[in-house]
């Protein structure tokens, strides 16, 4: 059968036919990113366009990499030229800083206060201790002290050097003595507060300084205290050094001669003294007459004192007040005491102290620093009785005990502090010795009084545990 060939414009259609014709849609699990319409030759969906960059990077910040180089555009071209010079200035704008934010005012800075005058300085230098006491308050001590007045001469503070071996204390105190606005009472509490002795070496500084105040108050003090004999040389060669306070000191010395007329008169009535030319007996009877005058005049200045002081104030009437007055009875009555002790005759003073109802009643409302002179009568008395010296029966030894022990016990720790010759540990001793004579039921009516006290005062009070310790019997 002939072959029958087809025209040539039919061939063509046919193969216009066969490009136009999709080809089999192929899987494209594995595309590697491409999309499917890409692979099959279809042109994909145009990309949204991009956002139109504020401003190109420079040039500088182009470089991704050492060899690599991002496309850039060519400067030939006019409009890439513009692209490039607008690019760097939006870069050398966009490089600028920030400019700074506005500072802050800050608030003005405070004035210093005003730098307050110095205040004028006393310096009080003691020689011999090399030691200096600065004082502030100038012009009190400038008026108190007449050789401060002298060494200033008119300047408002400066140098003042005090002689003699002073205890800085001492010193310190005789300061604040001529600081305190103290009237005469407040500072002869002062110095009763520190004794006999510390008051002679506040008048030592006083005398060194003339201190005329503080010169008058150490001599009303110890014109109304008794002083030993080393004391008594102490005031002699002070008040010798200053011929100023003469007149003072006859008064003060003179009060003294009634010691030197009692070592005279125990001279006399000492039975191995070189007086006695006899044997003559002692008048027992015009010393028992002394002690009575001396008895009553005790109970009109206690009596006195009780009405114009209250108990917790201390009596400081000086000169020919009831304070001098009881410390020179009271210095007698021991003396008379003593002097009847040692000739064995004092029996009947225990008889008489121990009815003193007057008195021993109105002690509990004095003042402690003339209430303790009562006790060291009472002293005397315990201390013969407990060495065997004063020699009485039972009932007289009980009614002692009764009367004094009570106020000893309140008064001992007063008597520690101002001892005035007065043996504390032998009183110590003679109390408890004394305890032990007497009869069991009295021994245990008067330790249970002294453990009430004694475990309220502790070492204020007498300690007798080793009087209790050794217990006692009927010794009536």
């Amino acid at each position: 059968m002939p072959t029958t060939s087809a025209s040539p414009a039919v061939a063509a259609h046919r193969r216009r036919s066969r490009r136009k014709s999709a080809p089999p849609r192929q899987p494209w699990c594995c595309s590697f990113g491409l999309d499917p319409l890409t692979a099959a030759g279809r042109s994909p969906l145009p990309a949204p366009p991009r956002a139109k960059q504020q401003h190109a990077p420079p040039l500088s910040r182009r470089i991704r990499s050492p060899g690599r180089v991002s496309p850039i555009d060519d400067p030939s071209s006019s409009g890439g030229a513009a692209a490039s010079h607008a690019a760097a200035r939006l870069s050398s704008v966009s490089e600028c800083p920030p400019p700074p934010a506005p500072a802050q005012a800050r608030p003005p800075a405070p004035s210093p206060p005003p730098v307050p005058a110095a205040r004028p300085t006393l310096r009080m230098r003691l020689v011999e201790r090399g030691v200096v006491v600065e004082v502030d308050e100038v012009e009190k001590v400038r008026w108190e002290s007449k050789a401060v007045r002298k060494a200033l001469k008119g300047s408002r503070g400066g140098e003042v050097a005090v002689e003699g071996r002073v205890e800085v204390e001492v010193f310190r105190e005789a300061v604040e003595m001529m600081l305190a606005d103290e009237d005469e009472a407040a500072s002869m509490r002062r110095l009763a507060r520190g004794g006999v002795a510390r008051a002679i070496s506040v008048l030592e500084v006083s005398l060194s300084l003339m201190f005329d105040r503080g010169v008058n108050s150490c001599l009303q003090y110890l014109e109304a205290v008794p002083w030993d004999e080393p004391e008594e040389e102490r005031i002699k060669i002070l008040l010798s050094q200053h011929s100023s306070y003469e007149a003072a000191s006859r008064n003060l010395l003179a009060s003294n001669a009634r010691k030197d007329l009692r070592f005279l008169v125990n001279g006399i009535l000492s039975n191995t003294s070189v007086y006695v030319k006899g044997d003559k007996e002692l008048d027992k009877g015009s010393i028992y007459c002394i002690c009575h005058s001396c008895l009553k005049c005790l109970v009109e200045l206690f009596e006195e004192s009780s009405d114009s002081v209250h108990a917790d104030q201390t009596i400081v009437s000086v000169g020919k007040g009831p304070l001098e007055g009881i410390y020179k009875q009271v210095e007698d009555l021991n003396w008379l005491l003593q002097i009847l002790i040692d000739r064995q005759m004092g029996e009947e003073f225990v008889d008489l102290w121990a009815n003193e109802k007057t008195l021993s009643n109105m002690h509990e409302r004095l003042s402690p620093l003339i209430r303790c002179e009562l006790s060291r009568i009472s002293g005397t008395i315990f201390i013969a009785m407990g060495s065997g010296k004063l020699h009485c029966t039972g009932d007289k030894r009980f009614s002692i005990f009764q009367a004094w022990f009570r106020p000893m016990l309140v008064d001992f720790g007063w008597l520690k502090r101002y001892p005035k010759g007065l043996n504390v540990t032998m009183l110590e001793e003679g109390i408890g010795q004394a305890l032990l004579t007497l009869t069991l039921k009295q021994q245990q009516v008067l330790f249970m009084e002294w453990f009430k006290a004694f475990s309220g005062q502790g070492r204020e009070c007498p300690n007798l545990m080793r009087a209790s310790r050794s217990g006692g019997g009927d010794r009536s």
